[in-house]
């Protein structure tokens, strides 16, 4: 059996010719998706007829971007402690999964390459619910832990409401602080160390499908924040850069209009880096 499977792999490395390097496809974090490109030819001792040679260039695409899909996905980080990696290395379950689920990743785009050889754009959501990575990876918490209340003595600032509603999202400038690393699972926290945005206050079916929060560069990228976002800086970034920290003034500026607006259960929440 060993020297069918030795022979197998062999055979295919003779078939079949991957072009591309080492992977480095990166999560976009503001999609919340990776998306890959795998190239392959065929070699031409092989190929019995120019379709052939277009098939098996086009196995050979394919292989690739599973490859490159393997590595981007075992690099993502899922908390501020955690990779994927990490998750595989201590649970066969977790790796047999993730496994499923590259192997579920969608084809957007191919073609055959000028002067021979095949192109595969692969595509891999972070999120979804159906085919997603985050539901092999964000533990599902026994229960919903409540959002913290503002300090008893915090006195909101006087400002102009808009007439139909409050606040319709969360946007966290931490900007200037050093780069922030996007995270599946991020935490916000205040200065005392108090988290006050996380995983466990939500509900978990729905931040399997839509994620946690986006990831944006600048204001135009910010539409899940809504019309009228309240904005807020953060003055730290803990945890690996991960997580980022909210002035005692800030935070229970957050909590007292979430609790006017719920726009951290809606998870309308962007950070900008």
């Amino acid at each position: 059996m060993f020297k069918k499977i030795k022979l197998l792999g062999a055979l295919l490395a003779i078939i079949l010719f991957a072009v591309s390097g080492k992977a480095d496809a990166a999560p976009n974090w503001n999609t919340n998706t990776i998306q890959v490109t795998g190239m392959g030819v065929a070699n031409p001792a092989m190929a019995r007829t120019p379709a052939h040679a277009s098939m098996m260039a086009r196995r050979a695409a394919v292989a690739d971007a599973y490859r490159q899909l393997a590595e981007a996905v075992n690099g993502v980080q899922v908390d501020a402690e955690t990779t994927v990696e990490q998750m595989i290395l201590t649970s066969d379950v977790v790796k047999t999964r993730i496994s499923a689920v590259i192997k579920g990743a969608q084809i957007i785009s191919e073609g055959e390459l000028s002067g021979g050889g095949y192109s595969v754009t692969m595509e891999l959501p972070l999120f979804g619910g159906n085919g997603g990575l985050a539901e092999t990876v964000i533990e599902r918490p026994t229960y919903v832990e409540p959002f913290p209340v503002p300090a008893p003595d915090y006195r909101p600032p006087v400002i102009e409401r808009p007439s139909y509603s409050g606040y319709t999202g969360l946007i966290v400038d931490c900007r200037g602080l050093g780069r922030l690393n996007p995270v599946m699972s991020p935490v916000i926290k205040n200065i005392s160390g108090q988290k006050i945005y996380g995983h466990k206050n939500l509900d978990y079916d729905r931040i399997i499908v839509e994620g946690m929060a986006t990831y944006a560069q600048d204001m135009s990228q910010a539409a899940r924040a809504g019309s009228n976002p309240l904005i807020v800086r953060a003055i730290a970034l803990e945890d690996h850069n991960a997580n980022p920290v909210l002035s005692m003034d800030d935070s229970d500026l957050v909590l007292y209009e979430n609790n006017q607006s719920h726009f951290l259960e809606n998870i309308a929440v962007v950070f900008l880096y």
